[in-house]
């Protein structure tokens, strides 16, 4: 049997991609994981995740994060 290969599914893609703009937007405030999870009252592991794309979030995630980070939601949906 062929070995059987694996595309990113648009879902993965799209996580991957908000989870780097979510980094990229927290480092550029100067803010920590542990400290944007404080601010957005979330928890550090959450968004651990977020970051790494393995978290499919809900709007008012999105909203929360938005705000506590201090920049636009497309900075975030790129």
């Amino acid at each position: 049997m062929p070995a059987r290969t694996t595309h990113p599914r648009p879902k993965d893609t799209w996580l991957r991609a908000l989870g780097q703009n979510v980094r990229e937007q927290r480092k550029a405030a100067k803010l920590t994981q542990e400290k944007l999870a404080e601010l957005a009252d979330l928890s550090p592991r959450t968004v651990q995740k977020i970051e790494a794309g393995r978290l499919n979030i809900l709007v008012t995630t999105l909203r929360r994060l938005r705000t506590s980070i201090g920049c636009s939601y497309a900075d975030l949906l790129g």
